[in-house]
């Protein structure tokens, strides 16, 4: 609502929604690059598999503890300004990546690393305040999805544009072009964002004088409940993210140029996946009406078996398009349960916690990798995929129904039963 008391339009609140879902993108575009162009990167730098695994995990560190304040800040200064302000100063960081010099270049790329985690931790909880402040109720669900898309546009425009940078110039140059894109972002956000009800919306305190704490967020039956779901598939989609390029590479002796179809693909499917699935939760709210808040059970079972499935098929691949193919169908199955996990989640937190819940949930994206990474890393450079591939995929069952037979709390001021 405006001070005049006049809401914004449904395009009004989708505008900014899309412009949310396209800052993510561009954080992606920038912390993907590095994993796009790994497999010439480390071979021209000398470093190893087990060495990129920690340095994929030196920018999730940075993220997870970042993410301690990200959400108090937005709370703080709002969307409106912190978003900019980051994407700004991640952007510098992510272009010098590309001074990194042959002697020494471990170490210089832990510290840009971790200023990168830093720097984009702002992102995501900012993202979600936008889709809460803007949005009604039954519309939060697709809101939630068209931001988790935005994921997977940067990770489908980064390969292209690294790619061919560094094939035409070198890896250097490709960090330097993904790092120019998110510029172009500040212009048009800062047009929106400051007419008046647009402002007079993201600007909204529903509850003046409450900051939301972090371990208010993460301690919320909601949030414990929501973590179980979303710990079952982000050591899946952390294995995409960091090791997607160096497998095609090791497996099937695919080229650096070769890969940014491949990428392109995996990454169109997870959107197809979190928008299909979020808009059927959409309607799915719609046609149940306000009184009803029971999670979308039938539709995350389905996404659980497209990644469980998908990776099995993964792992057993006799060649890069059946390998395509896994991949695919295990990234519409993480996007479909992305979306659904976390916009029930943040349905049922308390209005004052919803940046500090994208906080926390963007945490424990971060410690996943944290996690995950060093493992595959080490377990790779010794072993090969296919062990890594078959315990991720068996991973994803027990979280999975641990989170379908949890009752969720209600959200708050509700009185109806689940």
């Amino acid at each position: 609502m405006s001070a005049r008391g006049e809401p914004l339009s449904r395009t009004e609140a989708w505008t900014l929604v899309a412009a949310a879902s396209l800052a993510m993108a561009l954080s992606f575009v920038d912390r993907q690059a590095f994993s796009v162009l790994a497999p010439t990167v480390t071979k021209a730098l000398g470093i190893s598999d087990a060495t990129y695994g920690w340095l994929g995990s030196a920018f999730s560190i940075a993220y997870l503890l970042a993410g301690a304040f990200a959400g108090l800040l937005v709370d703080r200064f709002g969307a409106r300004r912190t978003l900019p302000v980051a994407i700004l100063v991640w952007s510098v960081v992510a272009g010098l990546h590309s001074a990194v010099p042959a002697v020494g270049a471990v170490g210089t790329l832990v510290v840009l690393r971790l200023a990168l985690g830093v720097s984009e931790s702002p992102s995501f909880p900012a993202s979600v305040q936008i889709v809460q402040r803007v949005l009604p109720r039954a519309d939060r669900a697709r809101g939630i999805s068209t931001v988790l898309v935005g994921t997977s546009i940067g990770a489908m425009i980064a390969p292209p544009i690294a790619i061919a940078l560094a094939t035409r110039f070198t890896w250097r140059a490709g960090f330097v072009g993904t790092a120019a894109v998110a510029v172009l972002w500040l212009p048009p956000w800062l047009l929106l964002s400051r007419r008046p009800r647009a402002r007079a919306a993201l600007d909204a305190h529903p509850e003046a004088g409450r900051t939301a704490r972090r371990i208010e967020a993460a301690s919320h039956p909601a949030m414990l409940r929501g973590l179980v779901g979303l710990v079952a598939v982000v050591p899946a989609s952390a294995f995409a993210q960091a090791w997607e390029a160096k497998f095609y590479v090791r497996q099937f002796g695919l080229v650096q140029a070769d890969l940014a179809s491949y990428l392109v693909v995996s990454a169109v499917v997870y959107d197809a996946g979190a928008l299909l699935f979020g808009d059927l939760a959409s309607r799915r709210a719609r046609r149940r009406g306000p009184l009803d808040h029971s999670p979308p059970r039938l539709l995350f079972t389905c996404a659980a078996l497209l990644v469980a499935l998908g990776m099995v098929v993964l792992a057993l691949a006799p060649s890069p398009l059946v390998a395509l193919v896994g991949m695919s169908v295990a990234g519409a199955g993480r996007g479909a349960a992305m979306a659904l996990v976390v916009s029930d989640t943040v349905a049922r937190m308390p209005q004052q916690l919803v940046s500090g819940s994208g906080g926390v949930i963007a945490s424990v994206q971060s410690l996943g990798a944290i996690v995950v990474n060093p493992l595959v890393g080490s377990v790779v450079q010794h072993h090969g995929y296919g062990v890594v591939i078959l315990s991720l995929a068996a991973w994803v069952v027990p979280g999975c129904a641990a989170w379908l037979v949890w009752r969720p709390p209600e959200p708050e001021g509700s009185s109806s039963a689940p």
